[in-house]
């Protein structure tokens, strides 16, 4: 099933695509409410929407990232995916490189995300090199302590799509990821939420960026160098991770600073991110 959050009446609401188009409101103030309701209650109140009618068309409406104000920054991922590995690397090997073979964690900030449609700042009185990152989120639908690999997908509640927007220059200038990941709108995400019974386990997804266009990125979401039970028992070792949290897998290889010359966003450009199954999240670039 997919759940969004749209405008309505100057607020979010939050509803299930309970059928093709159609979609319900559930009784939720915003989606990390849901996110946050026990298990077993939130499995009811999604059945009985199931067998709405469903009262907004889905064309007619504003769609918002599903979670428009998540509850703590999200976790990134940073080159899971070798030949992104590779072009990051290439394009700057003090900033990228890595000896050890192990995951690369970081945190962006996400005060607000974008949604469908709504614009990418470009902050560019700041930065000179602004990037884009289709990405794999997967979100969680209870609290992981101490997860081991074969219960990991007991805790995903979904997937998102996240484009994980990167000021480069900021990115290599500080010698660390948080500032230059995690300016004001550079966590656009949507359109929705799939819970994972509509998926595979592990996700195996074709996912596209397309920029102006112009095919960038193509890979398939089961690529990934450190898997998604990989990435849940790692974490869940030494911290609590809450209901809600979002965790963005990583980029694919085809991003702008991997073309030579790199190929990196103006204002006006439009990115679309496309994972099969969840949808298409477009936003143009603002200047």
């Amino acid at each position: 099933m997919k759940l969004y959050t749209i405008a309505w009446q100057n607020r979010p609401l939050v509803c299930l695509e309970n059928r093709p188009g159609r979609l319900t409101p559930l009784p939720y103030e915003t989606m990390n409410h849901l996110l946050a309701d026990r298990p077993d209650h939130r499995a009811g109140v999604l059945e009985k929407a199931g067998k709405g009618s469903g009262e907004f068309a889905l064309a007619e409406v504003q769609v918002l990232a599903p979670i428009p104000h998540p509850r703590q920054d999200v976790i990134c991922l940073g080159m899971n995916y070798q030949k992104h590995k590779t072009e990051a690397e290439r394009f700057d090997a003090a900033a990228f490189t890595r000896e050890k073979a192990q995951a690369v964690y970081f945190s962006k900030r996400a005060t607000h995300c974008p949604g469908p449609g709504a614009p990418i700042p470009g902050h560019f009185d700041l930065v000179d090199s602004l990037d884009y990152e289709a990405e794999l989120a997967v979100i969680l639908g209870r609290d992981a302590k101490n997860v081991t690999e074969a219960e990991a997908f007991d805790y995903v509640f979904g997937y998102t799509i996240v484009n994980d927007v990167s000021a480069r220059n900021l990115q290599t200038g500080h010698k660390q990821w948080y500032f230059g990941k995690g300016l004001d709108g550079f966590t656009p995400m949507g359109p929705c939420i799939v819970t994972k019974e509509a998926l595979p386990q592990p996700p195996a997804q074709a996912i596209r960026t397309w920029v102006n266009g112009q095919l960038r990125q193509e890979a398939v979401t089961d690529q990934l160098i450190f898997s998604i039970p990989h990435i849940l028992r790692e974490l869940s070792q030494g911290m609590t991770l809450q209901a809600g949290t979002i965790i963005a897998t990583g980029t694919p290889a085809g991003v702008g600073m991997g073309f030579d010359p790199p190929r990196f966003l103006r204002a006006g450009d439009v990115v679309r991110c496309e994972i099969e199954g969840i949808g298409v999240l477009e936003n143009t670039v603002e200047g």
